[in-house]
């Protein structure tokens, strides 16, 4: 069995595993173990000494010990009501303007993401927070569902965010570079937000009551209660880039600060044992689909099939451009079906050397790099919310009254075009994700 049949056989057994709700970690590792056999005849002393390897490869890898950190950091978040100080605050400024709930709620959940780093963790916290206030006022279903859905993606994207981090172990790419590059497109995707949410509410809230006009005194009053926040996220991006921590370094400190304010707070003993085993169980989830992957990975490899995937490619006579713009719609429908960790984990090690080999738009290897880390991942952070199984989708209507997956779906729209135009603004324009590194 050549490389590509022997591919296609594990992703269909990892597909129809996945259909029998198995969980993508597992799924990975049955369909890693799949091609071991099929290479290997059926022996599995090949198959058990990769994953004793593996598993001493992989976690011994200093740069993965900054993941429980930073989840530890969104559970401190959580538990510390971080992120209804963030919606309130945002709202005393912009909610008396026409959809300015919505987009407190966005700019809530860009401010949660700076500290929380999942977009599920941002999705899950702002509809418990936001949902009702919206839905009080009046906000109509398709509105307050999508800006939720849609907002809630700027977890990943907004540093510091687990999926960059394992993108920048897989590539050997620096995690701090990555982080700085990803500040102007995060930036975009608010505004995109923001621009959305107001031309919808122009469109449907002229009989909505506006939310109350605070006086300027109570605009900045509220400030104080986000310094907390500000002094967190300075602490770990001024502790990394001006040289005195390095990122473990700095995500810890930045854990530490955000642990204190979340005891100020009134955060107990409950709380701060729900974070250790919010942070435990998600930490575990993460390694599990790594191991998966990196099984999956390996087994893919031993059969060629990455190495005749990109002969194929490169020698289709496709333009470099084109060969893009397959992979980024591969990376659309595998969002239907899977999570954005578990889609970074599964086809950067096959995309990644494709990318390196193509000449697109001028740009060097590292430059290269990290600029289709950052595409990736836009496109990544799509697929959390494209119907009919985007993550996120599901989350916002678990958390709404009486909300239907299709009314979601349906206000999911716009901000999908908002998306697909800032993709293309970084594909085209890719200085602008390297705009910070000179």
């Amino acid at each position: 069995m050549n490389g590509l049949a022997m591919g296609a056989v594990a992703f269909g057994a990892m597909l129809v595993l996945l259909g029998c709700r198995l969980h993508v970690g597992v799924g990975m590792l049955l369909a890693g173990a799949l091609c071991y056999l099929l290479v290997y005849g059926g022996d599995t002393h090949a198959l058990l000494y990769t994953l004793n390897n593996l598993v001493y490869a992989r976690f011994s890898s200093y740069d993965l010990a900054v993941i429980p950190i930073f989840v530890l950091m969104g559970q401190f978040a959580i538990h510390g009501g971080l992120s209804s100080t963030l919606f309130r605050t945002s709202a005393k400024w912009i909610g008396h303007w026409r959809g300015g709930l919505a987009m407190s709620a966005a700019g809530a959940c860009a401010g949660f993401g700076a500290i929380c780093g999942s977009s599920l963790a941002t999705a899950t916290t702002m509809s418990q927070v936001a949902l009702p206030e919206l839905e009080r006022h009046r906000y109509s279903q398709r509105l307050a569902t999508g800006t939720i859905a849609a907002a809630g993606t700027l977890g990943i994207l907004i540093p510091p965010s687990v999926p960059l981090i394992v993108y920048a172990v897989l590539t050997q790419t620096s995690i701090a570079t990555l982080f700085l590059a990803a500040v102007l497109p995060g930036l975009l995707a608010v505004a995109g937000y923001l621009a959305v949410i107001r031309l919808m509410a122009m469109r449907t809230m002229s009989d909505v009551e506006a939310s109350p006009r605070y006086s300027w005194a109570e605009r900045l009053a509220s400030l104080r209660e986000i310094a907390p926040v500000l002094v967190i996220f300075c602490v770990v991006i001024f502790g990394l880039y001006g040289g005195w921590a390095n990122l473990t370094e700095a995500a810890s400190l930045g854990a530490a600060a955000c642990g204190v304010y979340a005891v100020w707070r009134g955060m107990r003993w409950a709380g701060f044992y729900k974070s250790l085993v919010g942070t435990a169980e998600a930490s575990a989830m993460i390694y599990l689909v790594v191991i998966g992957a990196d099984l999956l990975n390996s087994g893919l490899a031993l059969g060629q099939m990455p190495a005749a995937l990109a002969d194929w490619i490169l020698g289709s006579g496709l333009t470099p451009v084109a060969v893009l713009l397959v992979i980024l719609a591969i990376y659309l429908v595998l969002g239907c079906m899977m999570d954005s960790l578990s889609m970074i984990l599964l086809t950067i090690p096959i995309f990644f050397p494709i990318i390196m080999q193509l000449e697109l738009f001028g740009l060097t290897g590292p430059e290269k790099a990290i600029w289709f880390g950052i595409v990736a991942l836009m496109v990544v952070e799509i697929g959390l919310i494209t119907p009919p199984m985007g993550m996120n989708l599901f989350i916002v209507q678990k958390y709404s009254h009486g909300t239907s997956l299709a009314t979601v779906s349906r206000g999911i729209v716009p901000f999908l075009g908002a998306d697909m135009l800032r993709i293309a603004i970084i594909v085209f324009v890719p200085a602008l994700s390297l705009v910070w590194l000179g």
